[in-house]
């Protein structure tokens, strides 16, 4: 295969799942021979959160606006005019999210490019006009589009027309290894570990985490394990969650738990797998995903995990693998959470843990984009 000049767009240097993404496969890809860089805006300089053997591009951008829809506007703009400077000559401009998607077509308009790929991880629903037209135009005006899920393959088929790819997602077996750590005792000392057992939720306070009801879970677990603990790791968003962040913190007050919890915030990315293994099991009952990448990367370190009983988890995910629960029942998260650690050593559990993670590499998915990188690039040499 001829040598490729790939651009992969991302909407953040940040921590969360679509630019953890972006920059394990241009790993993949730069590792399989290929010309890769990466490219973000970068409000507060400092960089992507994890290095990669590929180019990284820091795009230069304004802190956010006082509205969504003002910061949307203000990075579509930066992204854009970034793109219109970079005088590399790539073969393949792939955007992650509507930002970058926006910001390409932009520059497909003005001739600055020839066109762009589209992967879709999901599908954000928005009260505001503009956001969902831009949201809707980031993926009708690529050259093409990819998902990560069958469930938005399928969306996309029904409700826009679109047939789209399914690209693989994956994980990094030599970072999330259930091998332990040396950061390990010293993590757990500074977050204050009790006994136990400990579940950890990933995303922050949001209300697509469904971090509410995973709280109201936990108050069910406490009543039989006494020591339990929850920690909430996460939470980069470009959306506003303050609202649903002020219910939770009210409930939470409310609940006598607060001792019981602990919120970390952004967590540097060295200490993720150490966090995973710490844990004794993953609560994850989101209400949507594009995939789930964390549930990936705790199934790699050995750590059980709960998920919803919806799509995309139903996808690559089965009662053998994890524990599932209905995300709208507080009283099914619960029970799901006692039954994973429950369960949590048995030989048939960790035979499925270790069977999802290992079919889930980063090459696999390396290998399907370039497939469809060339296929693509064909079909324009054939028509140009």
């Amino acid at each position: 295969m001829t040598k490729l000049r790939i651009a992969l767009y991302t909407h953040s240097t940040n921590p969360r799942g679509g630019v953890v993404h972006s920059l394990e496969l241009a790993n993949a890809l730069a590792q399989a021979g290929h010309d890769v860089t990466v490219h973000a805006p970068d409000p507060s300089g400092n960089g992507f959160f994890r290095k990669t053997t590929a180019r990284q591009v820091s795009i230069k951008a304004a802190p956010a606006a006082a509205s969504l829809r003002h910061t949307v506007a203000q990075r579509i703009n930066e992204i854009a005019a970034h793109v219109r400077s970079d005088q590399t000559a790539y073969d393949i401009h792939h955007a992650q999210d509507s930002i970058n998607a926006n910001a390409l077509a932009d520059c497909v308009t003005s001739g600055d490019i020839p066109g762009f790929i589209r992967t879709v991880h999901h599908i954000d629903q928005y009260t505001d006009p503009q956001l969902l037209d831009w949201q809707y135009r980031g993926i009708h005006e690529a050259a093409k589009c990819f998902c990560v899920s069958n469930i938005w393959r399928q969306f996309l088929l029904r409700e826009h027309d679109i047939d789209a790819d399914i690209v693989p997602n994956g994980v990094s077996l030599h970072c999330f290894s259930p091998q332990p750590g040396t950061c390990d005792p010293a993590l757990r000392a500074r977050l204050q570990i009790g006994n136990g057992p400990v579940f950890l939720a990933v995303g922050g306070v949001e209300d697509r985490k469904n971090t509410l009801n995973i709280l109201r879970g936990f108050k069910y677990v406490v009543a039989q394990y006494r020591d339990a603990q929850l920690i909430i790791a996460g939470g980069a968003s470009l959306l506003d969650h303050s609202r649903y962040k002020e219910i939770f913190y009210s409930e939470l007050d409310a609940s006598g738990l607060s001792h019981r919890v602990i919120i970390t915030g952004p967590v540097d990315d060295d200490d993720m797998p150490s966090l995973y293994r710490i844990a004794d099991a993953l609560v994850f009952p989101s209400v949507k995903e594009g995939f789930g990448l964390v549930v990936l990367e705790a199934l790699a370190t050995q750590t059980p995990v709960v998920v919803s009983r919806i799509a995309p988890f139903t996808e690559y995910l089965t009662d053998a693998d994890c524990s599932f629960a209905d995300p709208l029942d507080s009283a099914s998260i619960s029970q799901a959470m006692i039954r994973a650690v429950s369960i949590a050593g048995r030989s048939g559990a960790v035979e499925g843990r270790r069977r999802v993670a290992a079919r889930m590499g980063w090459n696999k998915s390396a290998t399907r984009h370039l497939s469809l990188y060339e296929a693509l690039l064909n079909r324009e040499r054939r028509y140009a």
